[in-house]
């Protein structure tokens, strides 16, 4: 039993360097950030689903912000359906990109 739960453990460890080795790309975001600038390219755009609210513009967050943020609701820690659904579709790389290239953003810029 002890054995088996070493396993499991060291298991855990790679799992996390794993994900930790992890380097996003901005470059390699040009084609999955097409399905964001629709609501979070709009200035003062306000969605409808499930409620309304004004949504918020993520250029210029930190990439380490959104990478959290879209774990988050990939997990389904944020409750936020279209999110959940659109971080769902996305790879641990897929979601490292994304935060890279929206991260290098100006947080002023349009």
């Amino acid at each position: 039993m002890k054995k088996l739960f070493a396993l499991i453990v060291l298991a855990g460890f790679a799992n996390v360097a794993a994900a930790a080795d992890i380097v996003g790309n901005p470059k390699a975001a040009a084609n999955k950030v097409e399905m964001c600038i629709g609501c979070h390219g709009i200035p003062g755009y306000k969605a409808t689903f499930p409620e309304v609210f004004a949504v918020p513009k993520i250029g210029g967050q930190t990439a380490k912000y959104l990478e959290n943020a879209l774990t988050a609701y990939k997990k389904g820690e944020r409750k936020h359906p279209s999110m959940r659904g659109i971080a769902a579709s996305l790879s641990d790389q897929d979601i490292a990109d994304v935060a890279a290239y929206y991260a290098q953003q100006s947080t002023t810029a349009k």
